[in-house]
C-alpha cells in the first residue's frame, strides 16, 4: 500500500461502507481524514431501527465475501476480528412457497445438494451441481478483470479472459433463460433468480452473469454478533485508530471548486471546509440531480431513463412469530414470479409479492423461546418511484396488510409486541436518500452492458472521487467496501503522480473465497 509523507486534506461525503472503507484506506496511508455525515450515526442503508430494546437491522442483512473485509483491514495493519465478532451459517436461507413446500440451501453444497434431490428429484440435484460449477467460473472469470478492476471495459475483460471465458458468463442470455438449463421445476428457477433482486433487478432482465452470487453465497454466509450495524461501528473505531475523524449530523450541501477542481466542501450550517480530494459515498443521482451544486452535477452521467433499480417496502420491529418453522434468512415466494415482476416493471407493487423475512433473533444455536418476541425485518420489492406523487403507492396500514395476506399465505402469524411496527416505503427511501426515488441499488443490472455503465472511482471532476453502491462493481456490502478502497487507491495514485507527495512503499491485494472452502484463491 503506498503511505504518502505528506498530509493532504481529504473529506469523505458519507460513513456508509464504501465511505468508511475509503476513509481507512486514506488514513492508512497518511492522509488527514474527515468523515462527513448527515445522520446522526454511521452506517448508511445499513441502519438501526427500535424494536425492543436492543433495535433491528433495517438495511442489508446478508454478510458475505468475509476475505474482502479481512484484506481492507490487513491493508491497514489491522485484524477484523479485533472489531467484528462473526459466526457462520449453517443454513444459507430457508424457503418456502404457497403450497407448503420447502426447501433449505446449506453452506455445505453436498447437504444442499441432497436436500435440493429431496425436494425436486434426482435430475434437480444433478442440475443444480452443474450450475453452481457453472456459478463458480463466472465468479471467478469475473473476478480480478472486472470486480478488482478500476475501470473494466468489454475489451479489456476479453483481453484478460479471453474471449471463450467471457462468453461462458453468458453475458446476452438472461438468467432466468439460463436457469431453465439447470432447473425444470419453476420453483428451483425462482429460488435462484431472486439472486438477481441482490442487485435490485429483475431475473427476467438480468443477465446470467448474476450466476456467481450463488456462487458466493455459498461460500460463506456470516452472522455479525449484534447486529450488521455493529460492522459499520468496527470500521468506524479502525478509521480513528488510524487518526482519522468524524463528524456526525453535517449535511454537505455543495462540493466547491476552484481552478477546474475541487477545493472542499460547504455544509448545511454555513461552515466552508477545504480539501484536496473529496470521496463522495453517495448515490450518482444525488451527484447528477444537483444536489452537490453545479460542478459536481458534471462529474458523473446522469442515470438512462428507466434505469432506477428496484426499491423496497420494508416492516420492522418485534412480534411472536409463528406457523412456519423460521431460520435466521428466510425468502416466502409468490405464486406467479412472472406476474410480480410484470407489475415492478409497470411501476405497481405486486398484489402477491416474494416477502424476505430475516429473523434476527434465530441463528446458530441462538433461538427466542417459546412464544417470545422476537426482532425482525421484512421486505418486499417495489418500484423506485418515492418521488413520483402520481405512483399510487401504498400507505402503511394498506403495506402492513401486504405483509399480513402474504405471511398468511404461508402459514405464518404474526402478534406484535408493545412496540409498534415500522413501514418503510419507497417515498421514505427517497427521503432518507435524496436524488434515488428509492432506488436502493443505484441502477438496475439489465442487459449485457449494465455493469460496465456504472460509473468509477475517478469522476470527471479532478480531485472527487466516487464510492457506493450505485458505483462499479456495484450493490452489496463487498463490492460498497471494493469501490471504497478503489476510490481511496485512484486518490492516492494522483496525489504520487502529482510529484507533491512521495511513495514509501506498496503491498496489499484482495483475497476472494475459493470454491468450496471460503479460504482465499
Amino acid at each position: 500500500m503506498i503511505r504518502l509523507t505528506s498530509t493532504p486534506r481529504a473529506l469523505v461525503i458519507g460513513a456508509g461502507i464504501g465511505g468508511l472503507s475509503a476513509a481507512m484506506r486514506l488514513a492508512a496511508a497518511g492522509l488527514a481524514v474527515t468523515v462527513l455525515e448527515a445522520a446522526a450515526a454511521p452506517g448508511g442503508k445499513v441502519r438501526r431501527l427500535p424494536a425492543g430494546s436492543s433495535g433491528v437491522d433495517a438495511g442489508p442483512t446478508v454478510f458475505t465475501l468475509k476475505p474482502v473485509f479481512e484484506q481492507l483491514f490487513a491493508d491497514c495493519g489491522l485484524d477484523l476480528a479485533h472489531y467484528v465478532a462473526l459466526e457462520p451459517l449453517a443454513v444459507l436461507a430457508r424457503h418456502g412457497w404457497p403450497d407448503g413446500s420447502r426447501l433449505d440451501l446449506f453452506a455445505d453444497r453436498d447437504a444442499s445438494a441432497d436436500a435440493i434431490g429431496d425436494f425436486a428429484g434426482a435430475a434437480a440435484a444433478t442440475g443444480y451441481r452443474a450450475f453452481m460449477q457453472h456459478a463458480e467460473a463466472i465468479c471467478h472469470t469475473l473476478d480480478r478483470p472486472f470486480m478488482q478492476t478500476a475501470h473494466p471495459t468489454p475489451f479489456g475483460l476479453v483481453r484478460q479472459a479471453g474471449i471463450g471465458a467471457m462468453l461462458q458468463t453468458r453475458p446476452f442470455q438472461t438468467l432466468w433463460q439460463s436457469l431453465g438449463r439447470y432447473f425444470p421445476d419453476p420453483r428451483l428457477r425462482q429460488l435462484f433468480g431472486r439472486y438477481a433482486t441482490y442487485c435490485g433487478s429483475s431475473p427476467f432482465q438480468a443477465p446470467a452473469t448474476l450466476m456467481l452470487i450463488a456462487h458466493v453465497e455459498q461460500a460463506g454466509l456470516w452472522h455479525i454478533s449484534g447486529g450488521m450495524h455493529r460492522l459499520a461501528q468496527g470500521m468506524l473505531a479502525a478509521f480513528e485508530q488510524l487518526g482519522g475523524q468524524i463528524r456526525l449530523n453535517a449535511r454537505v450541501t455543495a462540493i466547491e471548486t476552484r481552478h477546474g477542481g475541487v477545493s472542499g466542501v460547504t455544509l448545511a450550517s454555513g461552515e466552508g471546509l477545504p480539501a484536496e480530494i473529496v470521496i463522495a459515498n453517495a448515490d450518482r443521482e444525488a451527484l447528477a440531480s444537483g444536489l452537490f451544486g453545479h460542478e459536481a452535477r458534471q462529474a458523473v452521467p446522469p442515470l438512462p431513463k428507466g434505469g432506477r433499480s428496484l426499491s423496497a417496502i420494508t416492516l420492522t420491529g418485534e412480534a411472536r412469530l409463528s406457523g412456519f418453522p423460521l431460520e435466521h434468512h428466510n425468502v416466502l415466494f409468490s405464486a406467479d414470479y412472472p406476474a410480480e415482476f410484470a407489475a415492478l416493471a409497470a411501476g405497481r407493487v405486486p398484489e402477491s409479492p416474494t416477502l424476505y423475512l430475516c429473523a434476527q433473533d434465530r441463528h446458530g444455536a441462538a433461538m427466542p423461546g417459546p412464544g417470545a418476541p422476537e426482532r425482525f425485518l421484512m421486505l418486499i420489492n417495489a418500484p423506485a418511484r418515492g418521488d413520483d406523487a402520481r405512483a399510487g403507492l401504498p400507505e402503511g396500514d394498506e403495506c402492513r396488510r401486504l405483509m399480513t395476506q402474504t405471511l398468511a399465505r404461508h402459514g405464518l402469524t404474526m402478534d406484535p409486541a408493545e412496540t409498534p411496527l415500522l413501514v418503510t416505503r419507497p417515498q421514505d427511501f427517497a427521503a432518507l436518500f435524496p436524488g434515488t426515488g428509492g432506488a436502493l441499488y443505484g441502477m438496475a443490472t439489465h442487459g449485457a452492458m449494465a455493469s460496465f455503465r456504472r460509473p468509477t472511482a475517478r469522476s470527471r471532476l479532478p480531485g472527487l472521487y466516487l464510492a457506493g453502491g450505485s458505483i462499479h462493481p456495484g450493490p452489496g456490502l463487498p463490492m460498497v467496501a471494493l469501490s471504497g478502497r478503489m476510490a481511496a487507491e485512484a486518490a492516492i495514485r494522483d496525489a504520487v503522480s502529482t510529484r507533491r507527495f512521495l511513495p514509501a512503499g506498496m503491498h496489499g491485494g484482495i483475497a476472494m473465497p475459493s470454491a468450496r472452502t471460503g479460504s482465499s484463491a
